[in-house]
């Protein structure tokens, strides 16, 4: 015989079905999903700075990265 462990699939995924409509569910993943582009942005603004020092301590300036990447254009037209 099998013992009652809690809800039924029905009940589960209709559970589901309230949960989804619900508004302060649709506030906390909108919330959520700020808070992660935020932390996105963290990480993306932390690679920048760590490839930038690097390219300082190499001894690159926007204007031998501009020369060079014109140099790279200009080469590529035909």
């Amino acid at each position: 015989m099998r013992e009652n462990y809690g809800l039924t699939d029905e009940q589960v995924e209709e559970e589901i079905e309230r949960l989804n409509a619900s508004e302060a569910v649709a506030l906390a993943r909108h919330e959520q999903r700020l808070r992660y582009r935020r932390r996105q942005y963290l990480y993306q603004l932390r690679n920048y700075e760590e490839k930038g020092k690097a390219l300082m301590a190499a001894g690159m300036t926007r204007e031998i990265l501009d020369a060079l990447y014109k140099e790279t254009d200009d080469g590529d037209e035909k």
